[in-house]
């Protein structure tokens, strides 16, 4: 299943399974699980561990150095979990020694045409990226969220689960859990309810999540007063646990 045209590493690990397209380039140091296609032109470098049921597409580079100034050879990774579409033209680097040494993608993600994934990024599970979109350095994307496409993250940047964030935003700061975020510059506009909805949330559950969020970005109240309330309506609502937890651990301060 690996094409006469293709090109892969004596050192690669690929599975039998595996499809590998024409004029694909695996290289060392690469493993690639179960039922994973790799098309033609795409190029995988390691040390990069893919899993199973991928669909890696044409022109993809995976693995390549980080773009860091400060990364001078040492043996990072990238890793990818399964059932990801990583469509044509994607740029998913490894990690470097001064952060984790690893960039993680999860499982269920769709990565439209064109995105950049910096080192060690972590991306979860069920993320959908839209074309063109940047990813800098140490950027964090929480299970769910969505990014719209032509958007740019700054590094070391926390978007929050089931956030939602608009085409073209520049994302400076850190996006809490279920927050939408629309404009230049990026303005928080309520939450993504129809998302919550499509998961499973009930509509009380959403309802106290609309109320938190009314409650840090619509009573004026000061951060710290408002991340006071919300741990003493948590101990009965527990799906305001995501949205307390992505304030009250940000690093770059909230977008608000």
């Amino acid at each position: 299943m690996i094409n006469s045209l293709a090109a892969v590493s004596a050192k690669a690990v690929i599975h039998d399974e595996v499809t590998i397209g024409p004029f694909a380039v695996i290289g060392d140091d690469v493993e690639i699980g179960r039922g994973t296609r790799v098309e033609s032109h795409a190029v995988i470098q390691g040390p990069t561990v893919i899993g199973e049921d991928n669909h890696i597409f044409p022109y993809a580079c995976l693995g390549a150095d980080p773009q860091d100034m400060k990364y001078a050879g040492e043996v990072t990774r990238l890793e990818i979990g399964h059932r990801n579409t990583i469509r044509e033209g994607c740029t998913l680097n490894r990690g470097t020694a001064q952060d984790r040494g690893v960039t993680t993608i999860g499982s269920d993600n769709w990565i439209m045409a064109n995105v950049h994934v910096a080192h060690d990024c972590v991306v979860g599970d069920h993320v959908i990226i839209a074309n063109n979109t940047a990813l800098g350095g140490h950027v964090t994307l929480a299970d769910w969220v969505i990014v719209g496409g032509n958007s740019g993250i700054h590094q070391f940047s926390r978007v929050g689960t089931h956030a939602f964030i608009g085409m073209h935003v520049a994302l400076g700061k850190d996006l809490p859990a279920y927050v939408m975020a629309f404009g230049a510059p990026p303005v928080p506009r309520g939450i993504n309810s129809e998302g919550l909805k499509r998961r499973g949330f009930t509509a009380e559950q959403i309802r106290n999540i609309r109320e938190a969020y009314r409650l840090v970005y619509r009573q004026g109240l000061k951060l710290a007063d408002a991340v006071d309330e919300l741990e003493r309506r948590v101990q009965s609502q527990p799906e305001l646990a995501p949205f307390l937890a992505s304030i009250s651990d940000s690093q770059r301060s909230i977008l608000r």
